[in-house]
């Protein structure tokens, strides 16, 4: 197995090592064998750059490509959320998208308070709390 940096790989294939390291990020190549200083790259790599511009000369874009890609290695995750956490009654929390602007924001926590004071039992306090970003 032939190790070559990430400067004899690019003129090798003739793919510049920004491409290159774009294409690592996207999921299109994988990364190299070892990472740091000591990293280097596999015959398999250039292969796959090989591969990559074939494809793209086929008619097929990057995201067409990332998308072959990505499903041979199973579905992708979901983005993930975060969420605010109101508690308006000791049995009851409700999960509100955080990133909310502030009108909408004022808006929620109206309907937050008639739904806290709609679960409040006569003559018993408000319970309301702001719960933490997750």
């Amino acid at each position: 197995m032939r190790e070559l940096s990430l400067t004899e790989l690019a003129a090798e294939s003739g793919v510049p090592e920004r491409t290159i390291r774009f294409y690592i990020s996207r999921g299109i190549l994988d990364g190299p064998v070892r990472g740091g200083r000591s990293a280097f790259y596999t015959s398999a790599h250039r292969q796959r750059l090989d591969e990559v511009r074939k494809k793209q000369a086929g008619g097929l874009t990057l995201a067409e490509i990332e998308m072959e890609v990505g499903a041979q290695s199973g579905p992708p995750l979901p983005e993930p959320r975060g969420c605010w956490v109101y508690e308006v009654a000791p049995e009851v929390s409700v999960h509100v998208k955080s990133g909310l602007s502030p009108w909408r924001t004022r808006q929620v926590k109206s309907a937050l308070a008639k739904l806290a004071a709609s679960l409040r039992p006569e003559g018993g306090r408000q319970v309301e709390r702001e719960g933490e970003e997750r």
